[in-house]
């Protein structure tokens, strides 16, 4: 009976497997036909020296003469380095914070419950190239902006908060950054809604006898959060601690980004936009796995 249980959890596991494999094909096989060669090709152009010529470009090697001039030679490298990468990690931060928590409340039965889940679902919509800039080149909303701006007489509740804990000489970088994200809600919420929607779909796997059990044995709702909560849906903290560091490196507002397109289109300079585009790539993996290892430890796995 016991090897009849093996040979079919084993069978399953497979099945399981065979079924994600399948999933992820197409990518694979796209990344395979489509990627590849660009790859090889950008690497390969990193430690050259490229001369545009009529109809074709000459390579030169120069070694990492280009990575030399990334790091020591261009005057804002460091710098847009050093600014999105602590901009990264503290809106990454936000906007985990803020799905959660907006999941949980999403998650209560009260009515209404599918209209306001479709409005916070929203901004995965929003989010589209199309809709983006239609949103940053219309007229109307600047417009109206401008004019909530004028009404409001330059009234801030976190630009007087700020200039209260200014004075009083209050951890300044701390609540500049705090500050930041409260001004800019409207970013953290529009990048939020796939976040949601995983932090939702785990809430809803979560048996509710499991609460029923902890109301029996006398939890508070805050000890059951730490206790039922958090260690059940834990893995996809490092889901979607990985689709929010990702989705924030390939933002269009992203200055890196900005500055390497400007050496490549503006200056011409290949070899140095290249060699730029791997340090940033290498940065953000190697941030990606520290970052994973660190959570990963925390991760509760269940059966």
């Amino acid at each position: 009976m016991e090897k009849q249980k093996r040979k079919k959890v084993v069978g399953l596991q497979k099945r399981k497997a065979k079924a994600g494999y399948a999933f992820i094909a197409p990518f694979i096989i796209g990344f395979l036909v489509f990627m590849v060669k660009p790859l090889w090709q950008s690497l390969h152009m990193s430690f050259c020296e490229v001369e545009l010529g009529a109809g074709n470009f000459k390579q030169t090697w120069v070694g990492i003469t280009n990575f030399i001039y990334a790091f020591r030679v261009d005057p804002e490298f460091n710098r847009l380095l050093v600014e999105e990468f602590s901009r990264m990690i503290v809106y990454s931060l936000a906007i985990i914070v803020f799905s959660f928590f907006v999941a949980l409340i999403l998650n209560q039965k009260f009515k209404g419950r599918a209209l306001v889940r479709a409005i916070f679902f929203l901004p995965v919509i929003l989010s589209s190239g199309v809709i983006v800039g239609l949103e940053s080149n219309n007229q109307l909303m600047a417009a109206l902006a401008a004019t909530i701006e004028q009404t409001t007489q330059g009234v801030s509740v976190t630009a007087a908060l700020e200039s209260i804990l200014r004075t009083a000489g209050v951890g300044i970088r701390a609540y500049e950054k705090v500050f930041e994200v409260i001004d800019n809600i409207y970013d953290v919420a529009i990048a939020s809604g796939i976040q949601i929607i995983i932090f939702l779909s785990g809430l809803q796997s979560i048996s509710t006898s499991m609460y029923e059990a902890a109301d029996i044995e006398g939890c508070t709702k805050w000890e059951s959060l730490w206790k039922i909560t958090f260690p059940m849906i834990s893995s996809l903290f490092l889901v979607n601690w990985l689709y929010t560091v990702v989705d924030f490196c390939m933002r269009t507002d992203n200055q890196v980004i900005k500055k390497i397109q400007k050496v490549m289109v503006d200056q011409m300079q290949y070899g140095n936009a290249s060699a730029m585009s791997w340090i940033y790539f290498v940065i953000v993996l190697a941030f990606v796995g520290i970052t994973s290892l660190v959570i990963s430890k925390g991760v509760y796995y269940y059966d």
